[in-house]
């Protein structure tokens, strides 16, 4: 099969069955890109989402985008960020068109609560899995646990939270460097 069908496609169903926005697409994103198809790392996904947040857009298209340049270059970057977003579009599109009738009943409002519920969970367990691969040593506990009680407790951009982050990983691997020497 073609290379970009394939990367479009994959990303078509990543995007077709992921509710929850972005952060839901996670546990999927583990196990279609990094287990089944290994065109990342785990890593490189956490770094993916990290640069996606602090981006315009859509996470997951972001992501997308980033793993199909990874991949093969701006075509497929394209054919992910285009494959994670087409069944967004064709789905809103419906809803859109009928959603006025229904959005009132109380089914569809206790589907849309279980779903919550579902995605709670699914981020979660996508959370656990990164949390085993980040928080390597104390250094990286205690980094988590200012970033944190940044994100918590103040109204700092998520952007300046990632570039702080970033800076102080820098600067601890620089130390730990400069220590082992």
């Amino acid at each position: 099969m073609n290379e970009y069908l394939d990367m479009f496609l994959t990303f078509a169903r990543i995007g077709g069955l992921t509710f929850g926005g972005g952060y839901a697409m996670l546990p999927m994103l583990q196990k279609e890109v990094v287990e089944r198809k290994q065109w990342a790392t785990q890593e490189e996904i956490m770094d993916y989402y990290a640069i996606g947040q602090c981006l315009p857009g859509l996470i997951a298209v972001n992501t997308g985008a980033f793993i199909g340049q990874k991949r093969k270059g701006t075509l497929g970057g394209l054919a992910c960020a285009f494959g994670v977003a087409f069944p967004s579009l064709v789905i809103i599109t419906i809803i859109a068109a009928f959603i006025g009738g229904f959005a009132d009943m109380a089914v569809v409002k206790n589907a849309f609560a279980g779903i919550r519920v579902c995605v709670v969970v699914l981020i979660a367990n996508a959370v656990a899995k990164l949390w085993k691969k980040a928080i390597v040593d104390k250094m990286a506990l205690l980094l988590f646990a200012c970033v944190f009680l940044a994100a918590t407790y103040t109204s700092a951009s998520p952007i300046l939270i990632v570039v702080l982050a970033a800076v102080a990983g820098i600067i601890i691997q620089t130390m730990g460097v400069k220590q082992a020497k």
